[in-house]
């Protein structure tokens, strides 16, 4: 059994697309970044890529390629899942989106449906739940939306 542990934070900008866990969320602002942005998929993607001992999403998948810029982070996830199901299978993932707004009860349970169905795993082994910070630091503010993923595999 091996665990990883991922993290990644994005500032919000004016207008665009909002996407977290691979659902496209209603919103007046997007994630800056180079691809789409998706904090979720990304700190997933880490904590796959760390539980395997390899590296992180910028090694694999780096920002300053031009063949990942505006890439929807599913395709990143499921080239990660790629890299390590010859070896491991996903046993779970938790998954903890931090954003004083939106709000993102009501899209949990897409963005455990398009994690399980990307990573080949039942729905019943991904866990998404969101929090705010109470109106404290970055995301309180409302300057942008970090997230915390955990992972466990097991050797096949």
């Amino acid at each position: 059994m091996r665990i990883g542990q991922g993290f990644d934070v994005h500032a919000f900008q004016p207008g665009g697309r909002l996407v977290l866990g691979g659902v496209t969320i209603p919103f007046d602002r997007s994630l800056e970044a180079h691809s789409d942005g998706d904090v979720v998929l990304h700190a997933l993607c880490d904590g796959l890529l760390g539980a395997a001992g390899l590296g992180d999403i910028g090694r694999h998948f780096p920002p300053h390629d031009a063949s990942y810029e505006n890439i929807d982070s599913r395709i990143l996830l499921r080239n990660t899942c790629e890299l390590l199901l010859d070896k491991y299978t996903v046993v779970n993932v938790d998954i903890t989106v931090v954003a004083q707004a939106p709000r993102l009860s009501a899209y949990i349970d897409a963005m455990c449906d398009h994690i399980s169905a990307d990573l080949q795993i039942s729905v019943s082994q991904v866990n998404v739940k969101a929090t705010t910070t109470e109106h404290l630091g970055f995301t309180g503010r409302g300057e942008g939306i970090a997230a915390f993923a955990v992972v466990l595999l097991d050797s096949r």
